[in-house]
């Protein structure tokens, strides 16, 4: 079976500078001795809000009255900038004691980060969710720690649906199709929203690919992009749904995620792939709306792809008990439970994860909850994956056009694949 491998969120508020009296970070301050520990840490926060610093100032306020010899500098950063300026610290030979954000491979392959065991209790490092401690391993040892997680489903417009005289959602890709179709003459703009535009184009290849029975990597680890089931895929996806023009009006490999999403939420979508922010989105617009398994293309219910967002410890200053010490304070079940609830994310341990599962307020995420144990990541323990994705973003758009030849453009990306993964 292939192994199971995970990927985040975009958001858009900037807080505290990242550089300004960061020189310093995790030196032993001045009052008795106490280990200043520094966390940089990514933003959540759709709205422009601050409350994902708000979230790290009560979580540090309350470890540091267990633990007054700990002290925690924390600055938060925006998914953008965030993990540009944790490379440039690192470099400048500043780095942070503690980052959170979106990769851990290249830090881990330069021996630059403390391994899982070296810094969590045996509880609490246990307690993970077994595929996301697959994802965040590099060379069989753990050095990514997941720090939140989501699912993805398909997500379908219920009213545009009865004006179609759609029954049911899909469970299978001629259904998807069909419906598709339905929609189309009933003037939906969007009959099927198809994201291969550059934004997260490697998140939607993934979920066709492990629908289509194949995936990025094969059954031993090594890239696969020009598998015949991949190339079954997307041979699918340009004649049933491209070429008949139940795509929308902007081209597939134009389409960004976040157009996608507004498009949901404003009612001009069928169907698409969604992760569970859409949510909050489309009810924030009174967009009616359910949410199933991805299609298979045979009808039966394939892994779906889930993402990871990752926490690490730096052994740049050499804090490893304190940094430790702190990590499993983060990874207690309220506090996994507080950031996960409060941006309707996945917790990433077993017991939060039952929590929330039995928990009523979290109704709304059980079908995401289901998922993740079988979701399989993308092969974020690569250092090659970084060259990889981005080859994805830009090259996979063409694979669906009319008249292109799918496996021309996976083999390609497979070639391109090896080459990086050979040079790792």
């Amino acid at each position: 079976m292939q192994r199971r491998r995970f990927l985040g969120l975009a958001a858009a508020a900037t807080t505290l500078g990242l550089t300004a009296g960061l020189s310093g970070c995790g030196s032993l301050g001045g009052d008795g001795g106490d280990v200043t520990l520094t966390l940089v840490a990514a933003d959540y926060d759709l709205t422009g809000g601050d409350t994902t610093k708000k979230y790290w100032d009560g979580l540090v306020a309350a470890f540091q009255a267990k633990n007054p010899g700990i002290r925690i500098q924390v600055r938060v950063e925006p998914w953008t900038d965030i993990d540009r300026k944790v490379a440039e610290l690192v470099k400048a030979g500043e780095a942070p004691d503690i980052a959170q954000i979106g990769a851990y491979a290249d830090y881990a392959a330069a021996g630059q980060l403390y391994s899982a065991d070296e810094l969590l209790s045996i509880p609490v490092q246990a307690n993970f969710l077994a595929p996301l401690v697959d994802a965040g391993e590099y060379k069989r040892t753990q050095y990514g720690l997941p720090f939140v997680a989501s699912t993805r489903l398909l997500f379908y417009n219920k009213e545009l649906f009865e004006k179609a005289g759609v029954d049911a959602p899909p469970t299978t890709w001629d259904e998807l199709a069909a419906a598709a179709e339905k929609l189309d003459k009933k003037g939906v703009t969007y009959p099927f929203a198809l994201p291969l535009g550059p934004e997260e184009a490697q998140a939607e290849t993934m979920l066709w690919l492990l629908s289509g029975g194949g995936g990025y990597t094969d059954t031993v680890g090594r890239y696969d992009l020009d598998s015949q089931a991949n190339i079954r895929t997307f041979g699918w996806l340009r004649d049933n749904l491209v070429a008949k023009g139940l795509t929308g009006p902007v081209a597939p490999g134009k389409l960004d995620r976040k157009s996608a999403f507004a498009a949901f939420a404003s009612g001009k979508v069928g169907m698409l792939n969604g992760h569970p922010s859409l949510m909050r989105q489309a009810e924030k617009n009174g967009v009616t709306f359910g949410k199933v398994a991805v299609p298979g293309f045979d009808g039966r219910e394939h892994a779906s792809m889930g993402v990871a967002d990752w926490i690490m410890g730096f052994k740049q200053n050499g804090h490893r008990k304190e940094i430790g010490t702190f990590l499993d304070f983060v990874f207690d079940d309220e506090n996994v439970l507080k950031f996960a609830g409060e941006y309707d994310m996945l917790p990433v341990t077993v017991t939060a994860s039952a929590a929330m599962q039995a928990d009523p307020k979290a109704a709304h995420l059980r079908e995401f909850l289901r998922t993740l144990p079988d979701s399989q990541l993308p092969p974020v323990g690569k250092t090659s994956w970084a060259q990889v994705s981005s080859s994805v973003k830009k090259e996979i758009g063409k694979a669906v056009e009319p008249g292109a030849r799918p496996g021309d453009i996976l083999g390609r990306l497979a070639r391109q694949a090896t080459a990086a993964e050979s040079a790792e």
